[in-house]
């Protein structure tokens, strides 16, 4: 696969946008300010409640307006975010720094996946979508590793959390001097054939919209967004419990006596999400391969789903049998299926969307997923909080299987 200039800019973003310091340690932040696994899951609801209400509009103006002036949007709101969890340390601070999260996610979700599937198609390269956006994928899970090792290191000699806020601040203010560099073309079919007059801007928008909903009218465009939001939605509200998991096996093993609690869990948690996120950027980079060899989008989707959730359901019994080990094993593997799946369901939904909606589409499935880590994530709270973070993560995984058969997809199906 040829790689031009574009696809380092593209890998370079992936890298800084996760370096996101705070990933390994977040719900260990938040239960050493003191909340409860409930006012936790009451925070994350808050920040998917806020994407769900802004994620369409501000893919349509994504797509309508410039895909740039969206990022630019995003990242900034990110760093707010950011400064709030350092600077303050308060549950309503809290929930003010989520919802300008979720502005960041809104404005950047669906948005730069959108730019590199219309680098290719301007580059005549739509056929390599799957392998192209999976190396790029990649690069954003060595992000996460590095990250996850300096954050280690960070915590370490600074006795405490909160500084892996502050320090998140600088790949992120330089993500936005990468973004000034990105061509005018990548802003989109509507936003960049002419410049829209201010009293056509509603039409411009109307236009993107209807052309959207249009496509909704397709039965295998909707099971593919639920597909995609299903496992994420799942994935993403109990990623963060394998945290305790970790910080329990640390202070359990008979290493690093000499160092107290704190430092004994930053290495550990810092090295193990190293090597988690090793394991991602090397399936994300073979999703194109795995592509190549079962011929069938809708085939790998369907079985990294059921394969997915079925680890996640025994990780989630280890923890609960008192077998952490495994249970830490098993969530790495779900790590590595969840990123071996991601390009593949993004190809598969290429392949249903215009490009001039790329956008509004993956919006549409980020909005989906929002919506349903609302409802996980309280559930989970309240599940952790009486009967442990095992059988907590057991029960969503069972939920999870259990609607499988409703959002499979069908190799050439309606």
């Amino acid at each position: 696969m040829p790689h031009d200039r574009m696809f380092w800019k593209f890998r370079l973003y992936g890298f800084l946008k996760n370096l996101r310091f705070f990933d390994p340690f977040l719900i260990l932040f938040l239960r050493e300010m003191g909340l409860s696994f409930l006012e936790i899951g009451a925070l994350y609801s808050i920040r998917e409640i806020s994407t769900n209400v802004l994620e369409i509009p501000t893919g349509v103006l994504a797509d309508a307006f410039g895909r740039r002036k969206a990022m630019i949007a995003s990242f900034s709101a990110y760093i707010a975010s950011f400064a709030l969890f350092y600077a303050l340390p308060r549950f309503w601070i809290y929930a003010i720094a989520m919802i300008l999260f979720a502005v960041g996610e809104t404005f950047r979700s669906g948005t730069h996946k959108a730019m590199i599937l219309e680098h290719l198609r301007i580059s005549g390269r739509e056929a390599e979508k799957v392998g192209y956006y999976g190396r790029t994928r990649a690069a954003s899970q060595v992000g996460s590793a590095v990250a996850a090792l300096l954050a280690g290191a960070l915590v370490f000699f600074a006795g405490g959390v909160r500084i892996v806020f502050l320090a998140s601040i600088v790949p992120y203010a330089l993500a936005l001097v990468l973004f000034l560099t990105y061509p005018r073309s990548l802003d989109g079919g509507r936003s960049t054939n002419a410049k829209v007059p201010r009293r056509k801007a509603l039409a411009v928008v109307r236009a993107t919209a209807r052309d959207f909903v249009s496509a909704l009218r397709r039965p295998a465009l909707l099971r593919g967004l639920a597909s995609g939001a299903g496992f994420d939605a799942i994935f993403k509200s109990t990623k963060d419990y394998l945290q305790p998991i970790l910080q329990a096996q640390a202070l359990a093993l008979p290493l690093l006596l000499a160092l107290g609690e704190e430092e004994r869990v930053a290495i550990v948690v810092g090295g193990l999400y190293f090597l988690i996120y090793l394991g991602t950027a090397f399936a994300s980079s073979r999703a194109g391969r795995l592509e190549r060899r079962l011929r069938s989008l809708p085939a790998v989707s369907n079985v990294t789903f059921a394969i997915g959730l079925l680890l996640l359901a025994g990780a989630g019994a280890s923890a609960w049998v008192g077998l952490p080990a495994l249970a830490i094993v098993l969530f790495l593997l779900v790590y590595a299926v969840q990123n071996l799946r991601r390009p593949v369901l993004i190809g598969y939904l290429a392949d249903l969307l215009s490009h001039d909606t790329m956008a509004t589409g993956l919006s549409v499935e980020t909005q989906l997923r929002t919506l349903l880590m609302a409802c996980f994530a309280p559930l989970l709270g309240v599940l952790a909080d009486r009967l442990g973070v095992g059988a907590a993560v057991l029960a969503v995984a069972a939920i999870g299987l259990a609607l499988f058969p409703l959002v499979r997809l069908r190799q050439g199906g309606p």
